[in-house]
């Protein structure tokens, strides 16, 4: 399968989705945007990848939603039938959304953040398992500066990863921040040199794949992002449950195996 505006790679379990509008600082459009859901999704049904990896080509991550197109979108655009997808009884209505829908990922997705993250940018990385970013990195939520809200969930996201103070502080404001107060709010979970970036993303992802269990991996992923609508007797009722197919299951035994044999494990996600 080929695209018109990211670039979609495999190799050694590891899914690399580039965004690749680098002389329009990887600004969504409406192409771009149909892409990498079909790109995520492509990922998430691969039986041969057990990460993903999304980063942007150039000098920025994503800048947002392009402004030419911004001028001309018309108001009822977020509802457009062409953003609506046939309901998934198997996914949490939640996360079935036109920007939601990185949660429902069966694979761990990280966000390479190699320069701007704004508005839509910084939406895309939220919905992200693992936020890694160079130090060139600069986040903002430009939202208040454009006259709009707070889009696509963010206002529910952002106070889960940094707090509610500085999600009040990032939306209202909309003030621009760096990779080293990123850190230190907790928006993103690493900052590395920008040259080392790529191997970081690359690290991560292969431990990920090879070092751990994916089939623990996938039923971890959808307890967490299950746990903001459950009680804490929810989420103890379902991690019996899973806990008692775990028991079962041939990643479970070679968990033990490769441990007693003090070996590499061989997971194979059954």
């Amino acid at each position: 399968m080929t695209y018109e505006t990211l670039l979609y790679a495999v190799d050694e379990s590891v899914a690399t989705i580039t965004l690749n509008r680098p002389e329009r600082m990887n600004a969504l459009t409406k192409v771009l945007e149909g892409e990498l859901r079909t790109a995520i999704e492509r990922a998430s049904r691969d039986a041969g990848v057990r990460a993903i990896v999304l980063t942007g080509a150039g000098r920025a991550f994503c800048a947002g939603m392009d402004m030419e197109e911004l001028e001309v979108l018309p108001p009822e655009d977020i509802q457009a039938e062409q953003w609506m997808r046939p309901y998934d009884m198997n996914r949490r209505a939640d996360y079935q959304t036109r920007y939601s829908y990185f949660p429902a990922a069966s694979k761990p997705i990280i966000c390479a953040i190699n320069g701007a993250a704004a508005g839509l940018g910084l939406v895309m990385a939220l919905y992200s398992d693992f936020r890694l970013a160079s130090e060139h990195a600069v986040f903002a939520t430009a939202f208040a500066k454009r006259g709009l809200i707070a889009e696509h969930g963010i206002a529910w996201m952002l106070p889960r990863v940094v707090g509610h103070a500085h999600a009040t502080d990032l939306l209202l404001t909309s003030r621009k921040i760096d990779a080293a107060e990123a850190l230190a709010m907790g928006l993103v979970h690493r900052v590395v040199p920008p040259e080392a970036l790529p191997a970081a993303a690359l690290t991560l992802a292969r431990s990920l794949s090879h070092d751990v269990s994916p089939r623990s991996v996938r039923i971890m992923k959808r307890q967490l992002w299950e746990s903001p609508f459950q009680t804490l007797g929810d989420a103890v009722g379902l991690a019996n449950m899973e806990m008692v197919l775990s028991l079962r299951s041939e990643d479970f035994k070679e968990g033990v195996a490769h441990f007693v044999d003090k070996r590499a494990p061989r997971f194979t996600g059954a």
